[in-house]
């Protein structure tokens, strides 16, 4: 999918919506979808979080720590961005491999004297998503502020996965193969219904 295809796609998710692009999904949201067909069920971030790479690692890191031990953990787990936390376990931020190459590399500070509080996202700025948001919210917002992992947070605010946009996209992909078997089983007189063989 091109980029122009995937914004065209954020722009319909935000207009259907009728609601702010950052608040977190009402149940009504989750039950209309922007771009399915009525043979879809809603895929929500906890299901693409289940396929994730984040769901068996350690996703966190300590603010305090050094960025050069983030990125030893992207490295080690092929990862780009880590949920930073301070020493209550609170989340306080995100860091990614971008922090690092702007705010480090290219500055040319040295990533084993510098904290990963001092590059950080901050907490307050965090676009994040909630456990029963929609993929297509994801994306959403993902795509309206140019970021490619999104902290999922529960409904007190504590860090429970991490998605990232290869994530979602992979979610999109197999339930648009699923509806096009369905499709293709009705279109051959096999029914219509969701799972029939």
């Amino acid at each position: 999918m091109t980029s122009r295809a995937m914004l065209s796609v954020a722009r319909q998710c935000t207009n259907v919506a009728n609601k702010p692009q950052f608040a977190r999904a009402s149940t009504s949201l989750l039950q209309s979808r922007s771009f399915g067909s009525s043979v879809e069920q809603v895929v929500t971030a906890t299901d693409a979080f289940k396929k994730s790479c984040y769901l068996e690692i350690n996703f966190a890191i300590n603010e305090e720590s050094t960025v050069y031990e983030a990125v030893q953990q992207f490295a080690a787990y092929d990862i780009g961005a880590l949920v930073t936390v301070d020493s209550a376990g609170n989340v306080a931020g995100v860091i990614s491999e971008r922090d690092y190459v702007t705010k480090i590399a290219l500055l040319g500070r040295n990533s084993k004297d510098t904290k990963i509080k001092e590059i950080s996202t901050k907490a307050s700025n965090l676009i994040t998503a909630g456990p029963g948001d929609s993929v297509d919210l994801c994306m959403s917002k993902m795509l309206s502020k140019d970021i490619r992992h999104l902290p999922l947070l529960d409904a007190d605010d504590k860090v429970i996965g991490m998605l990232s946009i290869k994530d979602l996209v992979k979610t999109i992909v197999q339930e648009k193969e699923k509806t096009i078997k369905v499709l293709s089983d009705f279109a051959l007189g096999k029914g219509g219904h969701y799972g029939s063989e």
